[in-house]
């Protein structure tokens, strides 16, 4: 087995996932649209605002005051049809402003009094001189974009305030890539699913965190089977119908485009199964472990229908991490965006050599007082088995196995969950 370094392996994981894009574009409403990427730029139909409004409670006048307060019909009149010079009428927050109107007069400033034959407004004694200013107080229509603009560009992660943008320009639907499609094969003997595990025993991590995990990815979990540490049991899992064979039991239909990932089973011991029923299954091996601490059993591999496989190592953190080695870069190709970037921080302390090429550390940043500076603490729950330092992280440090020192500027990786 050669070993991937942590580069490539999310470079080829890119590139295979670039290979399975779908040419389909779905269209889906504004409710169910969170988390999934734009298919095509969102042009708005219509300026934003599309209508002169009010940015404060008040009136609109017309020309200098004091004013003729118009009410009732006449006030109906004036918004649809437009405000004569020495009138007002009154005005809410986001209203109509009418035509002819040349400000907003907040109603702090305004005061209105009866006369025999009519409402005047006037000012306040509070109000400044210089009142009432042309244009203050209101949103012009087109004020934050005009009728054509882009709103949202191709390759978006939809997210709360752009399902917001969205209905703000108009929009029902949206174009959409399709979910990349996920199956879980969870494997262990050791692994229970409730309760407090006994010695020799663990509670199981993945069903509850992985389905989570895969959305805030893009992806949908299609299905989630455990099996025992068994060849027999595992092949099924994974479709291939017994060892030797190169048969495959999912339909074709079923299969196009959809990626499995496992849990465990990537070591080398006789109770480690996945690689051994790839390649039985006649399996390209993308990637066939990485250069990297956790994580180093981790695979991609292509089945002949052209399914792709991950194998995640068995411990949690080896695991979570992997997935953002190998799973993250593939489904984002998949969807048609960008290898995920990574970002420099400054170490807050320092890190110790390993024997890997790489090692991936989960960091809290941390702020200096003195010096508003930020840094990237290294977490003390770093061993493949630990999950309370990802937990608490606020990114991954990706930092060479030689060690660094403190302030030393390491790359890293921000959390997609």
């Amino acid at each position: 087995m050669t070993r991937s370094s942590w580069s490539d392996a999310r470079r080829i994981a890119h590139a295979a996932g670039v290979e399975q894009r779908s040419q389909v574009v779905d269209s889906v409403e504004l409710a169910t649209a969170l988390g999934h990427v734009l298919a095509a730029p969102l042009v708005s139909p219509i300026a934003i605002p599309h209508y002169a409004s009010s940015a404060m409670d008040g009136w609109a006048v017309a020309g200098a005051g004091p004013w003729e307060l118009v009410r009732g019909a006449a006030a109906d009149r004036a918004r649809s049809v437009g405000l004569e010079v020495g009138t007002a009428v009154e005005v809410l927050t986001g209203g109509l402003i009418p035509t002819g109107a040349v400000a907003v007069l907040q109603r702090e400033h305004g005061i209105v009094e009866e006369t025999a034959d009519a409402l005047r407004l006037g000012l306040s004694p509070q109000a400044p001189r210089e009142e009432p200013v042309a244009g203050r107080h209101i949103r012009d229509a087109g004020t934050e974009s005009p009728a054509g603009t882009i709103l949202l560009d191709q390759g978006t992660r939809l997210g709360p305030v752009h399902l917001a943008v969205a209905a703000g320009g108009g929009f029902d639907r949206v174009p959409v890539v399709p979910r990349p499609k996920v199956r879980l094969v969870l494997t262990g003997d050791e692994v229970v699913t409730s309760g407090v595990p006994g010695a020799g025993f663990v509670r199981d991590s993945f069903g509850p965190s992985l389905p989570g995990v895969i959305a805030s990815l893009g992806g949908v979990v299609t299905s989630s089977v455990r099996v025992r540490d068994d060849a027999s049991a595992t092949a099924e899992a994974l479709g291939t119908t017994t060892l030797g064979t190169t048969a495959l039991t999912e339909p074709p239909a079923r299969r196009a485009g959809e990626v499995i990932v496992t849990t465990g089973g990537t070591g080398g011991s006789r109770a480690d199964h996945v690689r051994a029923l790839l390649r039985d299954a006649g399996a390209e091996f993308l990637v066939d472990g990485v250069e990297v601490r956790p994580g180093g059993p981790a695979l991609l591999a292509r089945l002949p229908d052209g399914r792709l496989v991950v194998g995640l190592p068995g411990n949690p953190l080896a695991a979570l991490l992997s997935v953002l080695t190998l799973v993250q870069p593939l489904l984002a190709g998949q969807q048609g965006l960008g290898l995920p970037p990574l970002r420099p921080v400054v170490l807050a302390s320092p890190v110790d050599p390993t024997r890997s090429e790489t090692v991936l550390r989960p960091y809290r940043a941390v702020l200096d007082a003195e010096t508003a500076a930020v840094t990237a603490e290294p977490s003390p729950w770093h061993g493949a088995a630990m999950l309370r330092g990802l937990a608490d992280a606020d990114g991954v440090l990706v930092h060479s196995g030689t060690g660094a020192a403190a302030g030393t500027v390491v790359p890293s990786l921000d959390l997609p969950w």
